[in-house]
C-alpha cells in the first residue's frame, strides 16, 4: 500500500476512525474487559478503510482481456463495442462480449458507460495433474504441494489434453477453484495412425488421422508413426511438430 501523506484526506479519515473506535470501546467495554491493542484497533482500520476505497470499473473503461465481477459473478471480457450517440442527450453504450468464469456461457450485454463494476479476487495458481477418478480431477499446487480437486464440469474438455504430471494452471475466484488454464501446447503420444503410403504427398493426402494416448484425434503429416510423441496447440487441436 502506498504510504500516506500526513495531513492528507485519507489520513485524517483513517485516524478519526480510530480515534472513535477508542472512545467507543472505553463507553461501552465491561469493566474487566481486555484493553485492547493499539496495533489491532489500527489494523482493523486499515482493512475497513481499504474494502471501502476498493476499486470499482467504469463499464466506458473495460477492454478486451479484462475481468470484472457483476452479480456475484467474474466475467472475462472477451471483444468490447463503444457506441457513441449521435443525437443531442443520448447516452454511451458499451456492449461487452463476455464470458462468465463460473458457468463458461458466453454472451453479449450492453451497458451504459456509467455503470460500474467491483474488481474480481481472482488468483491463478501453478499446478501438475495427477489424475481423475468419480470425484473428479485431482491436481498438485506446485507451491502449497496441497491437492486440489475439480469436478468435471469445471474441466470442459481439458483432459483430452492432461497426462500424468502436466503442467497448467487453476484459477481461483474468493479462494475457491474455479477452472483450468491450460497451456499453450502438450505433448502427447501417438497410440494409433494409418502408416504413410509412399506416393501420398503426390495423391494430396498430405495429413492423415491419429489418436493420442488421452483419445483425442488429430490430423497430423502422413509420415508421423504410432509411439511418436508429438505437440498439440491445445486452442485448435492442430499439430504442432514431434516433440
Amino acid at each position: 500500500m502506498a504510504q500516506e501523506r500526513l495531513g492528507s484526506p485519507n489520513h485524517v479519515r483513517r485516524w478519526q476512525t480510530l480515534h472513535g473506535v477508542i472512545t467507543n470501546w472505553r463507553r461501552f467495554a465491561p469493566p474487566n474487559a481486555p484493553v485492547p491493542r493499539l496495533h489491532d484497533i489500527h489494523t482493523r482500520v486499515i482493512h475497513s478503510h481499504e474494502d471501502s476505497m476498493a476499486t470499482l470499473i467504469d463499464a466506458i473503461d473495460i477492454r478486451r482481456k479484462m475481468y470484472f465481477e457483476m452479480d456475484g459473478a467474474p466475467y472475462y471480457c472477451m471483444d468490447v463495442e463503444i457506441s457513441t450517440p449521435t443525437a443531442r442527450g443520448g447516452q454511451t453504450l458499451v456492449r461487452v462480449k463476455m464470458r462468465n468464469l463460473l458457468t463458461r456461457a458466453v454472451f453479449d450485454k450492453t451497458f451504459k458507460a456509467g455503470e460500474k463494476f467491483k474488481e474480481p479476487d481472482l488468483e491463478t495458481i501453478e499446478v501438475s495433474y495427477l489424475y481423475s477418478d468419480n470425484e473428479g480431477s485431482h491436481f498438485m499446487d506446485q507451491e502449497s504441494f496441497e491437492t486440489i480437486t475439480l469436478p468435471s464440469d469445471k474441466l470442459g474438455d481439458a483432459l483430452e489434453f492432461l497426462v500424468e504430471e502436466t503442467l497448467l494452471k487453476i484459477d481461483k475466484f474468493n479462494g475457491n477453484p474455479i477452472g483450468l488454464q491450460l497451456p499453450e501446447k502438450v505433448e502427447l503420444t501417438v497410440t494409433y495412425t494409418e502408416p504413410g503410403v509412399r506416393g501420398d504427398t503426390a495423391s494430396g493426402a498430405v495429413t492423415k488421422l491419429a489418436r493420442l494416448e488421452t483419445g483425442l484425434e488429430i490430423r497430423v503429416p502422413f509420415f508421423i508413426k504410432e509411439g511418436e510423441k508429438i505437440k498439440v496447440v491445445t486452442e485448435t487441436r492442430e499439430f504442432a511438430g514431434r516433440a
